[in-house]
């Protein structure tokens, strides 16, 4: 048994000795690796329910929710006013955009040219100060690699040395290069801002463009996603799921947003449109009629297609859901088969125990006798927006991304992400889920639930593993214990077609996770941690998927302070409910500082007129002294690195292993 240790080990370390093939190399890593253990703690970025808003979201990653602003008005403000670091700023945010709008106002252009490198430069060093000078060097763009790093670690003292960096500049602008520099220094200031950025959910849906929000996620440099239902619900599309094709499109035509759709993905709504325009005439549809978030020129035509679009998809949808739920019994969802429990004679319905009537019951292709049953249009319909769906190579791509940096929740740095709940009952015990003739509860149930996701995709086509993966993923968009959801229903069949009010009851979680006794919700969040493997003094839980209403006085932070949720409303159809346009949270080597974010009108007019959103920082954790590398998850890693070296160090001084000079 030794021995196989002892062979594992020297196998392990002649790999590594292929990386560090001299006693020098190991040295020097890890000289350096115990370096970077002494930095303070670099920047975490969170943010929450992008929810299509791609216009806000590329702003806010870019301003890194104010701390741009920040460092610029730290180094700048004695050589600037106000409005001129305004404009820096926006410079930094949009550069390509904003160097065309101030370039022709220049009257002597390469002296502006070299004022804003300078400021730049200057910039760009206090953001480097918390990096490695190999840590920066490996970040700088290709091209202006030796003349950045000359730049960023140039002693402005030394007045010979002053004399030879300002001849560099005059040099880039010289031949022309100017433009690109500035461009490069401003992607470089933004990569440096925010070392790793947490997407705790819901990318989809509600906002026009979530395609280009995911875009710009593939390109950050690091970055990992907690799963949204949103997001689930379209990575159930993409895997070809009826279902979920069904209630994507469902959902993106209540907003009107069907450029998500055929813009953003080149999917085509055609079929369904040509089907609703012909079945769907002389139906009422005065209730599918969509919600418009922001003005437009839509003409009654328009509106009304989309209505009959919305009514069409929305009986698919719920034919889709019973037939689902039927041959998935463990998901115990028997009572959310509502088409099939429609009194189609008296137009009544029975929903938990209560009779109401509807208030829409003209079904052109509901068949009384056999309400789930799908016409042969319907079928046909579906079929070619199922492959439309698998074949667009775009979604395809953003979904294997989904998937490459996305997960039910995550661990990081003593913070619990993820975007709805830890499923609880009643009694505010883990709550026991049956699946597969096993039981599982809190993380294990979490886990499975990841586990499935990810068979909705990846298993062999046409496999069983397939199918009740797709399905799954159905489920974790709207299902009683999907810890993505975190409701008891999804209760859009009610709003739709049935005279009453209706409501969603929040899982358990909430109730006692947001207890006005805090013990209670203290109880609740120190057993999370022990579930999680986490220690209460040092940790939080960051949430999303439920919008903090701030106008009506609620607040962010909860229980003790051990509950962040910064969902506060990024989508513009939830402003009015929440008073404000999102929070963001940002986690420093100075502590967690809370961000909350007015609404953002325009990238044109931020462009134009240096208007950036306007936030509130609120430090409500600050560290009592400042955060080190050493302090957090990657310094762990680092360590063991060390070890690892120190190991190969200690194996070429008795000659297991020989240096490769």
């Amino acid at each position: 048994m030794q021995k196989t240790a002892s062979t594992a080990e020297e196998k392990f370390l002649l790999q590594l000795a292929k990386e560090y093939p001299t006693v020098a190399a190991a040295s020097s890593e890890i000289i350096n690796l115990q370096a970077i253990l002494r930095l303070p703690k670099p920047t975490e970025h969170f943010m929450s329910d992008l929810h299509g808003e791609s216009d806000a979201f590329t702003h806010i990653l870019g301003n890194a929710s104010g701390v741009i602003r920040e460092k610029v008005d730290r180094v700048l403000a004695n050589e600037m006013t106000r409005s001129e670091r305004a404009e820096l700023a926006t410079l930094i945010y949009y550069p390509v955009q904003k160097l065309a709008q101030l370039k022709p106002r220049q009257e002597d252009l390469d002296d502006w040219y070299r004022q804003v490198l300078y400021r730049l430069i200057s910039v760009c060093r206090m953001m480097s100060s918390k990096y490695t000078r190999s840590f920066v060097r490996k970040r700088l763009p290709q091209g202006f690699a030796y003349i950045m790093d000359e730049l960023l670690h140039a002693h402005y003292e030394d007045h010979d040395k002053g004399f030879y960096y300002g001849r560099i500049l005059d040099s880039i602008i010289d031949i022309g290069r100017a433009d690109d520099f500035i461009i490069a220094l401003a992607q470089l200031i933004q990569k440096l801002a925010v070392y790793r950025l947490h997407i705790v959910g819901d990318i989809f849906d509600r906002g026009p463009r979530p395609d280009i929000i995911l875009d710009e996620l593939m390109a950050h440099h690091s970055v990992d996603i907690q799963w949204g239902n949103h997001d689930v619900q379209w990575m159930g599309a993409a895997a070809g799921s009826a279902a979920c094709v069904a209630s994507v499109i469902h959902v993106t035509l209540s907003y009107n947003n069907a450029e998500t759709i055929e813009d953003g993905y080149g999917i085509s709504l055609r079929p369904l449109s040509q089907f609703a325009e012909v079945v769907y005439k002389d139906t009422d549809v005065s209730g599918f009629m969509p919600k418009l978030t922001e003005a437009g020129d839509y003409s009654p035509a328009d509106l009304m297609r989309t209505a009959r679009m919305h009514k069409a998809i929305a009986v698919m949808l719920f034919k889709l859901e019973c037939r689902l739920i039927h041959r998935n019994p463990e998901f115990q969802m028997n009572d959310r088969a509502l088409l099939e429990k429609v009194d189609f004679v008296r137009q009544t319905i029975v929903i938990n125990g209560t009779e109401y009537h509807m208030k829409d019951c003209d079904f052109p292709t509901v068949d009384p006798q056999h309400p789930a049953e799908l016409t042969a249009d319907e079928h046909e319909v579906l079929d070619r927006l199922c492959q439309s769906f698998v074949q667009s190579e775009k979604l395809a791509r953003h979904v294997r991304f989904l998937y490459a940096k996305g997960s039910v929740y995550h661990i990081e740095n003593n913070n619990l992400l993820f975007h709805g709940a830890v499923p609880l009952d009643e009694n505010g015990d883990f709550a026991k889920v049956e699946y597969g003739g096993k039981t599982y509860s809190g993380r294990a149930w979490m886990d499975q639930c990841e586990r499935l996701a990810r068979q909705g995709y990846f298993a062999p086509r046409e496999s069983e593993a397939h199918r009740r993966g797709q399905d799954f993923l159905y489920y974790l968009w709207c299902g009683p214990k999907s810890p993505i959801f975190g409701r008891d229903c999804m209760a859009s069949f009610e709003h739709l077609f049935v005279d009453g009010e209706f409501s969603e009851t929040k899982n358990p979680y909430y109730l006692y996770i947001e207890n006005e006794d805090e013990s209670v919700a203290l109880d609740t969040v120190r057993r999370i941690f022990e579930e999680f493997g986490l220690d209460f003094e040092t940790s939080h839980i960051i949430n999303g998927h439920v919008p903090v209403r701030a106008s009506n006085g609620e607040q962010p932070v909860k229980a003790g302070g051990k509950l962040i949720v910064i969902d506060g409303g990024f989508c513009k159809a939830y402003h009015q409910r929440t008073g404000i346009a999102g929070y963001t949270l940002v986690s420093s080597s100075r502590g967690l500082s809370l961000r909350s974010h007015e609404p953002f009108e325009s990238t044109q007019k931020a462009i134009a007129e240096n208007l950036d959103i306007l936030s509130t920082k609120d430090v409500f954790e600050p560290s009592g002294k400042r955060i080190y590398v050493e302090d957090t998850d990657e310094g762990a890693r680092l360590r063991d690195r060390i070890g690892d070296l120190k190991k190969l160090l200690a194996a070429y001084a008795d000659g297991t292993i020989k240096e490769q000079a």
